[in-house]
């Protein structure tokens, strides 16, 4: 159902609140470098700092913005299933084409309670739902055999991996199926999760460099290896530098020095050291970028 390359999209702020014009923009931007689907409210997304208003306001701008262009995947996460289950029934009432939600987070809870998270929300919301496992922030891993299980829940349609592991990967598209999209949380991954049979990438350098992160997955698709390899090495140097600092800190600096958006994050997320942007600024030069 969801299948390319897709943007884990920023949320601009100037002066302490949304900045909607830039944010148009950006999806804009996403949109005419050939961008797959459009992924706001994550943990690029800054979706921890926003308010449940700003939270609801932010994926209804993407929806009129991107007027059916391309899919939009809301993201509805949190620690807290009733919320999570708000936010999903939200995004699914605005017009939402799916929704990205995380692991629950800080209360770890088990394998069966990360089931019946996903099978509540999926049973009340007929919304085609993402599971986004990223054990380094939320300190639980959800594992193949209970991707599996979910997998059977009809509108549970696919899973952003961002485990780190290319061989969890590959156990969960070998017990899930072909049907079952498994798509990457980490740009690296990209390249190697599209060979063992992923459907994807939900990207940050998108953000950046859309129409390369787009062109390789295109390519690969197409069966131009050799084009989807140029663009993963061409690509390496950039990746490395937009996870400098914890993301989205470097992500949101490019864009400022590409002119897009402000220089603003929301506490505790703050600005780059010294040191990092002037790197940062470097590889955005050397790519061509700035």
């Amino acid at each position: 159902m969801f299948k390319g390359a897709m943007v884990a999209i920023i949320t601009p702020f100037k002066n302490g609140k949304i900045d909607e014009k830039a944010f148009r923009e950006l999806i804009e931007f996403q949109i005419a470098n050939g961008t797959d689907a459009i992924v706001p409210c994550g943990t690029t997304g800054e979706s921890a700092t926003l308010t449940h208003e700003e939270h609801d306001k932010v994926i209804e701008i993407t929806i009129e913005a991107v007027k059916k262009r391309v899919p939009v995947i809301a993201g509805t996460g949190s620690n807290n299933t009733a919320e999570a289950l708000r936010l999903t029934k939200h995004a699914y009432e605005a017009g939402a084409d799916g929704t990205l939600i995380m692991c629950p987070y800080y209360n770890r809870p088990t394998q069966e309670g990360l089931y019946q998270h996903f099978k509540v929300i999926a049973e009340s919301v007929p919304i085609p739902i993402i599971p986004y496992n990223i054990p380094s922030r939320t300190g639980v891993n959800l594992l193949p055999e209970m991707v599996a299980k979910l997998s059977k829940i009809k509108n549970i349609v696919g899973i952003k991996e961002a485990s780190g592991s290319i061989k969890q990967m590959s156990d969960v598209i070998d017990l899930c199926g072909k049907d079952f999209a498994v798509l990457s949380g980490d740009d690296i991954f990209t390249l190697p999760l599209l060979a063992i049979g992923g459907a994807g990438i939900i990207s940050v350098v998108s953000n950046v460099a859309p129409a390369d992160m787009a062109g390789l997955v295109d390519a690969f698709f197409a069966g131009n290896l050799v084009k989807a390899k140029s663009l993963h090495y061409k690509m390496s140097a950039l990746i490395d530098a937009l996870f400098i600092e914890v993301n989205p800190t470097p992500v949101k600096a490019a864009l400022f020095l590409m002119g897009k958006i402000k220089y603003e994050y929301r506490l505790p997320l703050c600005k780059m050291s010294d040191a990092n942007f002037e790197k940062l600024k470097k590889v955005m030069t050397n790519y061509g970028l700035i």
